[in-house]
């Protein structure tokens, strides 16, 4: 059958399970697949979840092939009568299924190997029509499917199974988008931000910048920073990578005194390596955060010493350091971090001591609202502060 090469600009996801509609199992594949998507320069334009109802697939999956380049499904690939994405594919797509012996072999050699007989029911998992793609799966029993449409849409399903669909969307979903020319004029990256609102941010920005199509520049608040992401697509003579470097560089002259990582790196990630190059380790205190702190930094490679306390014991500036130079020598640290956070109305008062080699900081910060969310804010300033510290010329440089 001749195909149309059509270019897969947007793409319509279906989380396909009774168990997503009523509310037993969290969506989260629809989540990872639109990031990576967007990473692609593919438009995400709608995310449902659908029960097991084969009217209710075909539907939606036919409306979404009027709206969309791309429709991915996940779940419904299991063997049993309830799992009906492929039978959803078939009558969209008007072709008759038919078992696909590879795979019908695959499978049955999974139940040899555990020397187990072949349950009759999971041959519909072989199933496939003539125009899909087998895609296989190396974590279960499900095999995928690419499958092109006649007018150069395509249609991939995936399983629901976030460890099994994750390594088949990786592994053989996007090198099939690469060959239909997906993310190869594209350039994309992300700005890290901390101590500056989402509408702050916007405001600085202005909407010449948060309106233009291309390069597309879009803020996101996140739990631990405000990302600014930049979207390039290669324009004529202007390659993605040069417009992506002009719009990065505007963007720092506005807001880069905020910025303190790129891409996806945490907050852990930037301090190991701050504190790699000084080959400093670190030794923590916190108190009134309800180990916020530890949640936030608790993975550094560099963290010598934590400590979580309930009661405030340090209230002047010169206790605070104190108690960092005691966590950082209890601890055999370079560093000694201490943190505390308390009520102030509706929001959270918070110091911040720093003990390194080269001297003492004491930096205080009022953290917006109280409780969980000025706790989790409280860590968010002893990371920054401590960041600040860390990349600052070492003494004598």
């Amino acid at each position: 059958m001749q195909h149309t090469l059509r270019r897969l600009h947007s793409a319509e996801l279906l989380a396909i399970g009774t168990e997503l509609t009523v509310g037993e199992t969290l969506d989260t594949n629809s989540g990872d697949l639109a990031r990576a998507l967007v990473a692609l320069g593919v438009h995400v334009t709608r995310i449902a979840n659908l029960p097991d109802d084969l009217d209710v697939v075909v539907d939606a999956m036919r409306t979404a092939l009027t709206r969309a380049d791309l429709v991915i499904t996940t779940g419904g690939l299991g063997p049993t009568p309830d799992d009906l994405t492929r039978e959803a594919v078939s009558a969209v797509c008007g072709e008759d299924v038919a078992v696909h012996p590879d795979t019908l072999a695959w499978l049955e050699g999974i139940w040899a190997r555990r020397r187990q007989p072949f349950p009759s029911v999971n041959v519909k998992q072989a199933w496939v029509i003539p125009s899909a793609t087998v895609l296989p799966n190396h974590n279960g029993t499900a095999p995928g499917w690419w499958v092109d449409r006649p007018d150069g849409r395509v249609i991939v399903t995936l399983p629901g199974p976030p460890r099994e669909m994750r390594p088949m969307w990786t592994d053989g979903v996007v090198p099939l988008l690469h060959t239909r020319g997906v993310g190869a004029d594209l350039d994309v990256r992300t700005l890290r931000l901390t101590g500056i609102g989402e509408s702050q941010l916007a405001e600085v920005l202005g909407e010449t910048i948060l309106r233009r199509s291309n390069p597309i520049v879009a803020t996101y608040a996140r739990r631990d920073a405000v990302d600014v992401r930049i979207s390039a697509r290669a324009d004529g003579a202007r390659g993605a990578a040069l417009l992506a470097d002009t719009a990065e560089a505007e963007l720092l002259g506005l807001v880069g005194t905020y910025v303190w990582a790129r891409g996806a790196t945490t907050w852990a990630e930037a301090l190991d390596e701050a504190l790699i190059a000084r080959g400093w380790t670190v030794g923590m205190v916190e108190c009134g955060t309800g180990g916020a702190l530890v949640g936030l930094l608790g993975t550094l490679a560099s963290l010598r010493r934590a400590e979580v306390q309930t009661e405030r014991s340090a209230t002047e500036d010169a206790a605070l350091i104190a108690e960092a130079e005691r966590v950082r020598t209890v601890g055999d640290a370079s560093v000694g971090l201490a943190v505390t956070a308390c009520p102030a109305g509706n929001d959270t008062d918070v110091v911040v001591a720093i003990v390194t080699p080269d001297g003492s900081r004491v930096e205080h910060r009022l953290a917006f609202l109280r409780g969980r969310h000025g706790a989790d804010r409280a860590a968010l300033a002893g990371a920054a502060v401590l960041l600040d510290v860390l990349r600052e010329p070492a003494s004598g440089a």
